[in-house]
């Protein structure tokens, strides 16, 4: 009896890896169950050639530094969107739900993503706020709505406070009614950097946030990412609050590996399921990853390291219980076309463009894709 109850255990674990979205699981106890991804990529500097008003585009544009033309834009918006396009597919036939992105400059060159070949029958959608970033860099969320109904959105500025104000550090405020509001910009506003993107809505007709965040750069003092952190935490508990029982997904560029301050102590996340107390705690899958696995999404002076993370609340661990939607693996999307093959940098991410000369690759990032998983 106990062997026939293991190698049942295993079957249904093989058939929840292989599955497609939507697409049944029967098992010998009738239970259907579908999969989920959720994924992130850092497209590296998605400009445009357009100069936007008041923004330091300047490189980006066909006489700038890059010689960024109508040429390379296209070519870079055929290699994202192939990308995104394939992210998740090893597992789920239907690729991503949901997906947060950085480094882009507007609406539009998300919209020219999906008008591309590889997504135009997705159907995907576009959630995006405009950026305070100085170069206009920032963040947006594509969702597929036959997995993901969007119902509110929130842009969330990213404020550093200083000794002239005493208001709380972050850039939204909460009233008596429990209803999160954007602030005015306060603070330290010389450091200003790139917000939090927040979509609210229903995955497997539960509700969900994804907050997506490109933190600031490693070029500024750890301490930014800490305070960008904890901001972050405090949204969480706001949302929570807000929404009692919402499921929680913290995703993006952290620029920050999984352990550093910024998420031990800024996030206060975990790194293993054992120590989720409960929807208040927040799970991070990517340390076991990097330092046990070897393996992270991007390279520098030969070593890999892990900022691109997908960060779960609590009540995305249930172990076996599918009833609800639970987390079941993550992985760094790594295929061959993905990395340099030759040259000083081979293994590492194929950019776009290196030392001055233009690659058409892709990012200097690797996408990441967390999977969750739900009885029907």
């Amino acid at each position: 009896m106990k062997k026939m109850k293991w190698l049942l255990a295993a079957a249904m674990i093989f058939l929840i890896s292989s599955c497609a979205s939507k697409k049944t699981i029967t098992t010998t106890t009738e239970k259907q169950i579908a999969a989920y991804a959720v994924g992130f990529y850092n497209l590296e500097n998605l400009f445009d050639t357009v100069h936007a008003e008041g923004k330091k585009d300047f490189d980006f544009l066909p006489d700038g530094s890059y010689k960024w033309n109508t040429l390379k834009y296209e070519s870079k918006l055929k290699n994202m969107s192939m990308v995104l396009s394939e992210m998740g597919t090893n597992k789920i036939k239907a690729g991503l739900a949901v997906c947060g992105v950085s480094e882009v400059e507007n609406r539009k060159v998300l919209d020219d993503l999906l008008q591309q070949e590889s997504l135009r029958d997705r159907k995907w959608r576009v959630m995006h706020f405009p950026s305070p970033d100085r170069r206009g860099v920032g963040c947006g969320l594509f969702y597929n709505p036959r997995f993901f109904t969007l119902e509110d959105s929130l842009y969330v500025y990213c404020i550093f406070p200083n000794d002239s104000t005493s208001q709380q550090p972050v850039g939204f405020t909460q009233g008596d009614d429990n209803v999160i509001k954007p602030t005015p910009l306060y603070g330290d506003t010389t450091r200003i950097t790139r917000g939090f993107l927040v979509g609210i809505g229903r995955l497997a007709g539960e509700r969900m946030a994804i907050i997506v965040n490109h933190w600031p750069s490693r070029f500024s003092p750890s301490e930014t990412r800490e305070e960008a952190g904890r901001q972050v935490y405090a949204l969480k508990e706001a949302l929570l609050r807000q929404y009692p029982g919402i499921k929680i997904v913290i995703e993006g560029d952290l620029n920050d590996d999984p352990n550093n301050k910024s998420v031990t102590e800024g996030l206060k996340a975990v790194s293993e399921t054992s120590d989720v107390r409960d929807e208040h705690s927040l799970y991070n899958p990517w340390y076991n990853m990097l330092y046990k696995t070897g393996q992270g999404t991007l390279m520098y002076q030969g070593k890999w390291n892990l900022f691109d993370q997908i960060i779960i609340s609590g009540n995305l661990i249930n172990g076996s219980d599918y009833s609800t939607l639970t987390f079941r693996s993550n992985e760094v999307f790594l295929r061959d076309y993905l990395i340099q093959q030759d040259g000083k940098y081979k293994g590492s991410p194929l950019r776009t463009t290196a030392g001055g000369s233009w690659l058409n690759g892709f990012s200097d990032h690797l996408p990441t894709v967390i999977y969750l998983v739900k009885e029907k």
